[in-house]
């Protein structure tokens, strides 16, 4: 494979994330997997979680099994970092999604509120169990992944959008909020990437929408990979981004233009 073709991104430096403690949600497949290796890669301690035991962890990663779309999942997640890390300093919710995708008229309460839990109240519900701790400190990081979609409001997917649109101005309300104690917060919001739960979800559009289907390339002219999400996301934990809050990145090879 050549170097530009790696899934995993372009990685950072051996050490420079050596000593840092990282709690990933999601993060045993896809961009969440290419997450962790970067983290990992880079010197860090990781511990990521999905919500089957079955999940594989990316080798040299703690696992535990955590529903983050509960608030019992939320709680056994925020002590096994107390217990296999001793804290945190970054914290990345990768975890998201929304299934089955349909018309919004279609879709009933209880699934608009699984879509709010997972993709909006888990993200919520872990920064107040861990940020805390930051906030002592005076230090950490803490990187929310939406989606670059949430602006165009696709509608096969409005349950999905709605709750990433209240992650996002949520987001921008924690990093006022803790930028005074020296902890960063930023949203990263990926395009088209080729994962296997986003072939899954193109691959059910024909039959969802009757406007244009996913097969319009990005500008740049290829779909993106879990590596190129990974590579925002610790730029983001990194100093390099010491003076960057607030922010909401879109690495989506311009498919979505903004105003």
């Amino acid at each position: 494979m050549a170097e530009n073709e790696n899934p995993s991104g372009t990685g950072y430096g051996e050490k420079e994330f050596t000593g840092k403690r990282v709690l990933v949600t999601g993060g045993t497949r896809g961009i969440g997997a290419a997450v962790v290796r970067q983290f990992l890669d880079a010197g860090a301690k990781v511990l990521t979680a999905a919500r089957s035991a079955a999940g594989t962890a990316p080798e040299g990663a703690a696992f535990v099994a955590a529903d983050v779309g509960t608030p019992a999942g939320a709680e056994v997640l925020a002590q096994a970092a107390r217990d296999v890390l001793g804290g945190v300093d970054v914290l990345v919710h990768n975890a998201g999604g929304a299934q089955p995708y349909r018309s919004a008229l279609d879709i009933p309460d209880e699934e608009w509120r699984a879509a709010l839990e997972l993709n909006f109240l888990a993200a919520v519900r872990l920064d107040a169990l861990l940020a805390p701790g930051m906030r002592e400190r005076r230090s950490g990081v803490i990187v929310h992944v939406s989606s670059a979609a949430v602006p165009a409001a696709l509608p096969p997917f409005l349950h999905y959008e709605a709750a990433k649109a209240a992650l996002e101005n949520y987001s921008r309300g924690m990093a006022a909020e803790l930028a005074p104690a020296g902890v960063r917060v930023n949203t990263v919001s990926p395009g088209r990437v080729t994962t296997p739960g986003g072939e899954a979800t193109r691959a059910q559009w024909p039959r969802l929408s009757e406007g244009p289907g996913p097969e319009t390339t990005t500008p740049l002219g290829r779909d993106g990979r879990p590596g190129d999400i990974a590579d925002a996301v610790l730029f983001l934990a990194s100093d390099r981004a010491g003076w960057l809050t607030g922010s909401n990145i879109f690495v989506d090879g311009g498919e979505f233009p903004r105003g």
